[in-house]
């Protein structure tokens, strides 16, 4: 049963990228969310914050990934993280969606799976220019902040809330009309339909 969404963790990885993605995984109640590391050891986020992995990427439970998530970090433009690509390339061979978000973007080019689909990332050459066996510039959009395509979800760093809508509808989370609705109200401030007499009234 693929219930779960699971979200690397890392010293410095990028805590609020996809903080909103993540709050509304929640929200519904129906998916789990585990936060993977490389080991059990504590890490610190890019902000400061103490996270404690609940599993390694040892441990994955590949029958239960729903969906795994790979925030930014300075450690993907070291090239470093081997054992996460690895872990991906098993995902996605699984079943497993998988999306990344800003530098998270080269650990999915660095497995493999960016060579024939639609994705984005941070700007056009940065990929090719940190991973050497990447052949997907064809496919890379440089039009949009954020991009699904076969279970793949690519991200700009400046795209959280264009990265939230993409998980938001890959997990189906909400009807279509609540999802664009969803997207206005965080990505403009435009309130939905069924909020403007309460803001009215207050």
């Amino acid at each position: 049963m693929r219930d779960t969404v699971y979200f690397l963790v890392f010293d410095g990885f990028a805590d609020w990228q996809a903080a909103l993605a993540l709050c509304e995984v929640r929200r519904p109640g129906d998916w789990r969310v585990a936060t993977v590391g490389f080991t059990r050891a504590p890490v610190r986020s890019m902000g400061g914050l103490m996270v404690q992995p609940e599993l390694s990427v040892s441990e994955l439970e590949l029958a239960r990934a729903a969906l795994a998530i790979v925030p930014g970090g300075h450690l993907w433009q070291r090239g470093e993280g081997a054992a996460a690509v690895a872990a991906l390339r098993e995902l996605r061979r699984a079943g497993s969606m998988v999306a990344g978000i800003d530098s998270g973007v080269l650990a999915l080019a660095r497995a493999g799976l960016l060579d024939q689909c639609r994705h984005t990332g941070n700007w056009a050459g940065h990929i090719a220019a940190q991973v050497p066996g990447y052949t997907g510039s064809a496919d890379y959009d440089a039009s949009v902040l954020a991009a699904s395509d076969g279970g793949i979800i690519t991200a700009s760093h400046l795209g959280s809330v264009e990265f939230a809508r993409e998980v938001i509808h890959a997990l189906d989370l909400y009807g279509p009309g609540d999802r664009e609705h969803w997207y206005r109200l965080f990505k403009h401030a435009q309130l939905p339909p069924w909020c403007v007499g309460e803001a009215v009234a207050a």
